[in-house]
């Protein structure tokens, strides 16, 4: 019997529509405009989520270190942190933030020293090519996002914005949230 190589499956995604039409099918009741407004939210964050790292390839830079950028820029200028203050905004282990913050010292995006003032601290500061990188970012981030809005009318604007603020909202109140709090589920 000879081997036969398996041709490479592609993965094929339904359509909205498709997908709510097979939902009704195996859940008569469910409400097929909630379901296609969700589903198309869901798919429209991914969809985003690979758009952005596309830009931030192009960049040479991961979405780790963008998330450490955007944290520096956040503080303000002269756009330093500590690293334990890093690590608290953005979720993670001091260690997984002094990994992180080795790479992009390596890659000039930061520099870590010690504070002056107090030996003991030490301080992440954005270099002028972090900074670069983070302007340079947000230009082709603006640029994607205006195209991607270009079906909301300027008048539509606001309203979008407050309805998928409030649903933010209501997630994040009930919901674990992306930090990893976890004290509201039962095991």
């Amino acid at each position: 019997m000879s081997a036969r190589r398996a041709e490479p499956q592609t993965a094929t995604e339904l359509g909205i529509a498709e997908q709510v039409a097979l939902y009704q099918r195996e859940f008569p009741t469910v409400d097929p405009q909630v379901e296609t407004i969700v589903s198309t939210l869901s798919r429209l964050a991914r969809r985003m989520n690979v758009a952005y790292g596309r830009q931030l390839a192009t960049l040479g830079i991961t979405s780790a270190e963008w998330e450490v950028l955007k944290a520096l820029v956040f503080a303000g200028a002269p756009y330093q942190l500590g690293p334990g203050e890093l690590a608290k905004r953005l979720g993670l282990t001091p260690a997984a933030m002094t990994h992180r913050i080795d790479r992009m010292v390596a890659e000039g995006l930061v520099t870590r020293e010690r504070d002056e003032a107090n030996r003991v601290r030490v301080i992440i500061e954005l270099t002028a090519a972090g900074r670069d990188k983070w302007l340079e970012l947000m230009r082709m981030a603006a640029v994607f996002e205006a195209d991607l809005l270009q079906d909301v009318p300027g008048a539509a604007r606001p309203e979008l914005a407050a309805t998928l603020t409030r649903m933010l909202r209501r997630i994040e109140e009930t919901q674990p949230d992306a930090l990893g709090r976890t004290d509201d589920l039962t095991c």
